[in-house]
């Protein structure tokens, strides 16, 4: 029964995952009781694990992603805490007036631009449902509709340039970052055309002829909410691409120009500034324990020879590289159900890299090097579609605690079923046709 150990290590985290403790809380708690029992069956060392605090330090010391963490926070809790959003959003509202459905349009436009800098799914789809949510219902917007149009912009911001998911997809599968920003675009780019046409299929709402106007702004001010957020997502891509900077540089840029944004628009108050920083302590703190209890896991894991059960099981049913990608990508949609990208990656990727990297997709997508940008991407559009879908979707019940008491969470299932329908095109075009995710790549790096 030790041999299987590693499997119920696994099994008494998806458990616990459920009783809704902290997922850092969980991961140590597991390891603990895991790493007693292994000692205990002769199959670990006490000696093993005084090796863990060496692994930590160098895993912090050596790694080129994990300093840019704070900043990027930083730049995301800032835009959110300087009412760029909202400005931003009547500004672009105005301008798709006669388009139909345009303020759904609106919200996925607002997304793309804010969500990444947002970094996590709660935080992305929290901001847009409580900015744009009521503002859409006041005009006459079905709830299904109004719903679907900020889960689709949350989700899809959270997998775009340069958020926080791609920078540590790329370290943990071993692609440069330049990759993992280009891999994701066209892919994005057909999710924002796809989403785009549905919701201007759906029109406007019934009493679009007593929409109440946004406030209206002074050019100036009308400048600093356009550029103002662009320039701050900019200087975090403009320094990779360029190659000027290193990741935690680049996190630095986008954090300083999110500093001076709060400057210019006069919201650089000592009490707001406290609560940006407090704020961006709190969920870097909360990143950081994530980032050890999952390495805490892994290292456990696979002292207590788990890499080779995974590899056993994969065998035992005959998966060929195919059949292995569509389990990773599989079980990776489960979890999405249940929590954040930044547990799932830590976990999952570690876990079955061993696998990844003995798979041979050469034929159908290139180089080696091609093909885990292939894989990274393909990763990004299925957690994306997980944290959409009914009835566990993730993003699902931050939208419902955010959004004005009278939407009901029927209306919010309804909303999403056409979108998570457009993510699966998606997603088969991709793993049909590599070339959405690697032509970009390819052209930038070589």
């Amino acid at each position: 029964m030790t041999e299987l150990l590693p499997l119920w290590m696994v099994a008494a985290l998806m458990i616990f995952l459920f009783s809704g403790y902290p997922v850092a809380l969980v991961l140590i708690g597991v390891t603990v009781v895991f790493t007693a029992i292994g000692i205990a069956e002769g199959m670990m060392t006490p000696a093993m694990m005084q090796n863990f605090s060496l692994r930590v330090y160098g895993i912090m010391a050596d790694n080129i992603v994990f300093p840019a963490v704070p900043p990027l926070i930083f730049m995301g809790v800032a835009l959110a805490r300087s009412g760029q959003v909202a400005d931003l959003l009547g500004i672009v509202s105005r301008a798709l007036r006669r388009l139909p459905g345009h303020l759904p349009v609106t919200v996925l436009l607002i997304g793309v631009i804010i969500a990444p800098s947002a970094g996590l799914v709660g935080a992305a789809v929290s901001i847009l449902a409580l900015t744009a949510l009521p503002a859409m219902l006041q005009r006459g917007y079905d709830p299904t509709v109004a719903t679907a149009s900020v889960a689709a912009a949350g989700t899809l911001g959270v997998i775009l340039p340069p958020a926080l998911m791609l920078f540590f997809l790329a370290d943990l599968i071993g692609i440069p970052i330049l990759g993992a920003f280009t891999g994701i675009l066209w892919p994005a780019a057909a999710l924002l055309a796809l989403y785009a046409a549905y919701f201007i299929w759906r029109g406007q709402p019934a009493t679009a002829a007593t929409e109440v106007p946004f406030t209206r702004m002074g050019l100036g001010r009308t400048l600093i909410a356009v550029v103002g957020p662009i320039s701050v997502i900019g200087s975090v891509l403009a320094s990779i691409a360029a190659g000027w900077a290193t990741p935690s540089q680049s996190g630095a840029f986008g954090a300083l120009a999110a500093f001076l944004l709060m400057a210019v628009t006069r919201t650089l108050t000592w009490p707001r500034l406290r609560e940006v920083l407090v704020e961006t302590a709190h969920v870097t703190a909360m990143v950081f324990l994530i980032i050890i209890a999952a390495n805490a896991f892994s290292f456990v894991f696979r002292a207590l020879d788990g890499d080779e059960l995974v590899f056993g099981f994969l065998a035992a049913f005959g998966f060929g590289d195919w059949g292995k990608l569509l389990f990773i990508l599989s079980l990776i949609f489960v979890l999405g159900f249940f929590i954040d990208w930044l547990e799932i990656v830590l976990i999952t990727l570690p876990i079955f890299m061993p696998v990844i990297e003995k798979m041979d997709f050469a034929v159908h997508v290139g180089e080696p090097l091609f093909v885990k940008m292939w894989i990274a991407t393909t990763i990004a559009i299925v957690l994306q579609t997980s944290f959409l879908t009914p009835p566990f979707g993730f993003a699902l019940f931050f939208l419902r605690g955010a959004a004005p008491p009278g939407v009901r969470m029927a209306d919010i299932y309804r909303g999403v079923i056409p979108i998570v329908a457009l993510q699966l095109v998606v997603l088969a075009l991709v793993l049909s046709f590599p070339w959405l995710a690697t032509a970009l790549p390819r052209a930038v790096l070589d």
